[in-house]
């Protein structure tokens, strides 16, 4: 491992389909790492090893390679390109210093094109844009490039230009050479973009007219790390054109850690605003960005070093646990191959086994309290609920949701009380099918799955007035109780207030906990459909005691009923989890959306249009969202996108809680049958 200026971290992102893992097989060919071009088609890429991805042919977790090629110490990571997946781009993305954004040149700028380069933004990393399969039929590159332009703006500049196109793309021309006429006008607004990173340049340029060809030159790799300048280069791996050009261009002008926009420390991991410097001699600063299970060597933590170094048989210190961990070995990954190294220093990416307590986002350090912001992956759109096939696999399910959940944050396990469900959550159905496929083949656990309960609420639109006599005799000590009520209805949130306005002794002070166990406990259970009791306040304002059989039990069972008499008169209604839903679709699928949102009792908050398309802002019951991300796929062709967070509970319409009722009395019926 060389310097740091000799340090290149490049994620490779983009759409599904755009020929990242290709591009990435022919990179490993042409710096002497593979022997043969590997094909994800045919089982042979060093990318795609993963069983799943053997069988779907596609990329489904990201994957690095680690190699050295003319004095530069490279890191490239190949990420999936399906939105499914999008949390491991993610990832990937926070780990280096420039996202190759892939855009296939026969299918143009995919909706998770878009998504890349709005991560690539936020984690502040240069950007540039590979255009593969130039030679594709059909394939019209200054079309092309006018796309790329609308959406991401005029600094999306060729750094090269394509002789022909389709099965006429024979060679790539290099934008810099001030020679070559056929490239001036572009080599002109490249020197425009560049020099906006410099005074001085700009200055220079703006008197005269011109700067120097070093100067340019100089300039470019600020520019790409301001992401001023957004180069375009044209590859096609079949025909062996422009991947040398493109790797070349990565060696000479790319951004190394060192010219990278410096990250960011904090005391907390939101409060992350203090830059560090990547000095290999500094204070040890890192973070886990990814987690591998391997069949061989076990979990790998794959990590960036920001600061400072660390070595093999070493121990860091990780803030979140506030627990030193061992650094036993580091290694460097070639696809599934590893070798050991000794240090890791700043700027390099490599990998740790054999540490079982480190979760992705951690930061490590040398003993300070210091936190990296957060990773922002994406979170989970659809939910199951998951329960084990197979008895007495009741204690392993536990475990093997952990595992996943530890190799990919974008997925979450809940365990929900108020419907004694486990609910496994995730970006789409694949996600979830694929996820759970996978713990059936490693931990040969096995679910069933279905749509999880929603978790209504109960509450009151009304106020009511109750009283209830408990008396029991049976030969022994009797048990008398007597509970006059008032419930009335609080702010939504409030949650439950207990008053006590008993006056004259009538009820002993000593009972006023055990009316509101009582209620408590019918707040649990509810009382018109089996949901939790929300924002309601009691106010018991009178009853009476017996000296002998008046006891704790008695006025607990009185609370229980007086309240779900009290309730019964105060206007009973049913609540619903409301969803913030933000969907991003192409204008062309407007109508459609909106028609369809309208279906699902949705109420748009407003719009907003951003290259080509359309954001819509709206509230949707929950309800309505469980199975939204198969039909939005189906209603923009798999080019719209939502996230969706919990805003509220509202009242729901009165014909939907009859059939919830009803469902519920049908369930209460079953259970006495079984």
């Amino acid at each position: 491992m060389g310097d740091v200026q000799k340090i290149r971290n490049v994620a490779i992102v983009g759409h599904g389909g755009a020929g990242k893992t290709c591009l990435a097989e022919a990179m490993l060919f042409k710096a002497g790492v593979t022997s043969r071009l590997g094909k994800p088609e045919d089982g042979t890429s060093t990318f795609d090893f993963d069983p799943d991805e053997k069988e779907r042919k596609n990329s489904i977790d990201s994957a690095l390679a680690t190699f050295q090629r003319n004095g530069c110490d490279w890191t490239l990571i190949d990420t999936p390109g399906l939105s499914d997946f999008q949390g491991e781009a993610v990832g990937a993305i926070r780990a280096c210093d420039v996202a190759l954004v892939a855009v296939a040149a026969n299918s143009g700028v995919g909706v998770n094109t878009r998504a890349m380069l709005h991560v690539a933004e936020e984690e502040n990393v240069g950007v540039a844009i590979v255009v593969t399969k130039t030679d594709a039929d059909n394939v019209h590159v200054e079309e092309l490039v006018a796309q790329i332009q609308e959406i991401f703006g005029k600094r999306c500049i060729p750094f090269e230009l394509n002789v022909g196109e389709s099965a006429d793309f024979t060679a790539v021309k290099n934008c810099l050479d001030p020679s070559d006429p056929d490239v001036a006008s572009w080599r002109e607004r490249l020197v425009e973009a560049v020099v906006e990173v410099d005074e001085a340049a700009m200055e220079k340029y703006l008197e005269e007219g011109e700067v120097s060809d070093e100067t340019v030159r100089s300039l470019i790799t600020r520019a790409i790390a301001a992401r001023t300048v957004v180069p375009i280069y044209f590859t096609s791996v079949e025909k062996d054109i422009g991947v040398n050009q493109l790797m070349l261009a990565i060696e000479n002008y790319f951004p190394s850690p060192a010219d990278a926009r410096p990250r960011l420390v904090g005391e907390t991991p939101e409060g992350a605003d203090k830059p560090i410097a990547c000095d290999p001699d500094g204070p040890l600063i890192g973070q886990v960005f990814k987690i591998m299970t391997d069949d061989y060597v076990g979990k790998l933590a794959f990590f960036r070093v920001y600061s400072g170094s660390v070595k093999a048989n070493t121990n860091f210190f990780v803030p979140r646990t506030g627990n030193d961990e061992k650094m036993v070995n580091i290694l460097t990954v070639v696809g599934k191959e590893t070798t050991q190294v000794e240090t890791a220093s700043a700027g390099q990416i490599a990998a740790m086994a054999r540490v079982e307590k480190i979760a992705i986002g951690d930061t490590f350090t040398d003993g300070e309290k210091l936190h990296l912001p957060p990773i922002p992956f994406p979170s989970p759109m659809v939910s199951l609920a998951v329960e084990p096939k197979a008895r007495g696999d009741e204690s392993k399910i536990g475990p093997a949701l952990a595992k996943l959940v530890d190799e990919d944050p974008s997925l979450i396990v809940q365990r929900i009380e108020e419907t004694h469900e486990t609910v496994l959550s995730g970006l789409s159905d694949l996600h979830l099918s694929l996820k759970l496929g996978r713990m059936k083949r490693r931990s040969k656990v096995e679910v069933d799955t279905r749509l999880p309960k929603i978790a209504y609420r109960e509450t009151i639109a009304g106020s009511g007035d109750a009283q209830y006599r408990h008396k029991k005799q049976s030969g022994g000590a009797g048990q008398f109780a007597e509970v006059w009520m008032r419930i009335s209805p609080v702010e939504r949130g409030a949650g439950f207030e207990y008053k006590w306005s008993v006056v004259g002794g009538a009820v002993s002070n000593n009972f006023k906990p055990s009316i509101e166990k009582g209620i408590r406990q019918v707040m649990e259970q509810g009382v018109i459909a089996g949901c939790h009791v929300i924002d309601v306040c009691c106010d018991v304002y009178d009853g009476k005691e017996h000296p002998v059989d008046s006891k704790d039990v008695a006025f607990q069972i009185a609370g229980r009923e007086v309240f779900k008499e009290a309730m019964l008169k105060a206007k009973p209604v049913l609540l619903e989890p409301m969803m913030d839903v933000e969907i991003v679709v192409p204008t062309k699928n407007m109508g459609d959306i909106t028609s369809d949102l309208n279906t699902r009792r949705g109420r748009i908050q407003g719009m907003d249009s951003q290259g080509g398309m359309q954001i819509i802002r709206a509230q949707v019951p929950l309800a309505e969202m469980q199975t939204y991300s198969t039909e939005l796929r189906s209603l923009t062709g798999g080019e719209g996108t939502y996230r969706a967070t919990l805003s509220h509970y509202d009242v729901v319409p009165p014909n939907i809680t009859n059939d919830i009722k009803a469902r519920y009395l049908k369930e209460l019926e079953a259970a006495r049958d079984g």
